[in-house]
This record gives structure tokens, C-alpha cells and sequence, in this order.
């Protein structure tokens, strides 16, 4: 995995993570349906699990997800979530070694973890466990920046984060996903997606990020103050409104 303790960073913010991390628009199942022919029932991976976001979505619409995740914690967590769905199970294992039978999936999906990766040893693992043919999907929502509030917010983040820069998956650019395809090439696709929170919505959606202080730790408090400033400053009728860009790509290896 990439550096920065990426497979255990989340362990003590499983539920804050299953609260207030935001979902995945139904529109990216349309369209891998309709571009891509994936129809339900196929076998995929979520590489980078975690506690489940995408699975849930992957297994609402009919799929068999074999969730790969290494942090323990979050892990169980996707287990008690999921595991009313027949077609779901989840294994100890990362994107360079996931531990899964060669040839075995119709497609591969990375939830808001590719840029945790280390593409040039996550590339031939996935081609090893897809079949010909087989799809790699790479999705993240990227929080949008573009209006008072959501730029006052990202420079909270800033000012209270201990390594935001460093690992901010828009450090992923095209210029890497087009490298991690190469010599094939890929899709992408955007999609609308927001949360609407009230005060201790956005504490936890803020408390969900790897990067800032957990409560207990220095910093925290000073944090909370800020950000109760910012939500008073920006809420209207009690909520503020976080919006997303939903970004895709896709294609074979």
C-alpha cells in the first residue's frame, strides 16, 4: 500500500466513516450497465472496501462482491453492514494482494482508495483476477470547492489537518489513471451527488477525514470551535449543504 499508514489510518473512525461518508449516485450502475454490459449477478471486487459504501450500492443492483479490505476494523464493520447479502463476503487483503483467484472477476472496483494504492504492483494483481475482458472502476467523490461554504470548509480542513496535501486523492490526476491504464485506454464519467447535515452531521462528516485530529487528540477542540463558527456563518434553516462532483473511470487492462 502507499505510504502514510493508509491501511490502518481509518481504524479508530469506523463510525463516524459509516455515518457521514457520503454514498455513491445510482447512476454509476446505469452506467456501467449500459456502457460497459455489466449485468446484475456479475462477480466484482471492491478493492479497498472499507466499511461497505460501494458494496452496498454494487449489491443493491444485483451484484456478487467480494469486498478486499485490510484494515480490520472497518473490515467487521462492513461484515455487520452486509452480511444479510447473500452475494457478499470480504477478505484480509490489499490492492497489490488481494488474495483472490486468478481469472475469477468480471470486474474491479476502487471506492474513494486508488490513490492509497501503489499502481505499478495494483495493475498486474488486477489483471490477474479479472477475466478477458473484465472492467477495472476507479470512483471517487470529490468534494467541490466552488462556492463561499465549501471553500471556507476546505480551508478549515487546511488549517486544522495534519497531512490534507499530502493525501488528498486529487493528487490522483488523469495523467496517473491514464499511466495505471496504459496501453488500453479508459473512460470517465461525473455525476452530481451532496449531503444536506446539521451542526453534528458536519462534525462527523469532518471527524470521518483521516487527516484530523480524533477527539482526545491535540487540536480537536480547537477544531470543532471553528467549524461551529462556520456552520452559523453558512446554514440555512439549520443545514449547509456539502455537494460533490462523482468522478468514474473505467476501462480494461
Amino acid at each position: 500500500m502507499a505510504p502514510h499508514n493508509s491501511t490502518e489510518r481509518f481504524g479508530n473512525r469506523v463510525d463516524d466513516y459509516v455515518k457521514y461518508r457520503p454514498g455513491y449516485p445510482a447512476a454509476v450502475i446505469d452506467y456501467l450497465q449500459q456502457r460497459f454490459g455489466l449485468p446484475s449477478g456479475s462477480a466484482v471486487a471492491d478493492v479497498g472496501s472499507g466499511t461497505g459504501i460501494s458494496a452496498a450500492l454494487l449489491l443493491e443492483a444485483g451484484y456478487e462482491v467480494t469486498g478486499v479490505e485490510p484494515n480490520g476494523p472497518m473490515r467487521e464493520k462492513s461484515v455487520e453492514l452486509l452480511g444479510h447479502f447473500p452475494g457478499f463476503r470480504a477478505v484480509n487483503g490489499t490492492a497489490e494482494h488481494t488474495g483472490l483467484e486468478t481469472g475469477s472477476m468480471d470486474a474491479v472496483v476502487a471506492g474513494q482508495a486508488f490513490h492509497w494504492f501503489n499502481a505499478a504492483q495494483t495493475r498486474p494483481e488486477f489483471k490477474r483476477i479479472l477475466k478477458p475482458q473484465g472492467i477495472v472502476v476507479l470512483i471517487w467523490n470529490e468534494r467541490l470547492t466552488d462556492d463561499a461554504f465549501s471553500a471556507a470548509y476546505d480551508e478549515l480542513i487546511v488549517r486544522h489537518a495534519s497531512d490534507y496535501k499530502q493525501v488528498d486523492h486529487r493528487n490522483t490526476d488523469e495523467e496517473k489513471i491514464s499511466a495505471f491504464f496504459h496501453p488500453a485506454a479508459f473512460e470517465s464519467a461525473t455525476f452530481p451527488n451532496r449531503q444536506v447535515f446539521d451542526f453534528d452531521g458536519l462534525k462527523g462528516r469532518l471527524g470521518s477525514s483521516s487527516y484530523v485530529p480524533a477527539p482526545g487528540e491535540a487540536g480537536y477542540d480547537a477544531m470543532v470551535e471553528d467549524l461551529r463558527v462556520l456552520f452559523h456563518r453558512f446554514q440555512e434553516n439549520g443545514t449547509v449543504t456539502v455537494r460533490y462532483a462523482t468522478k468514474l473511470y473505467a476501462g480494461t487492462l
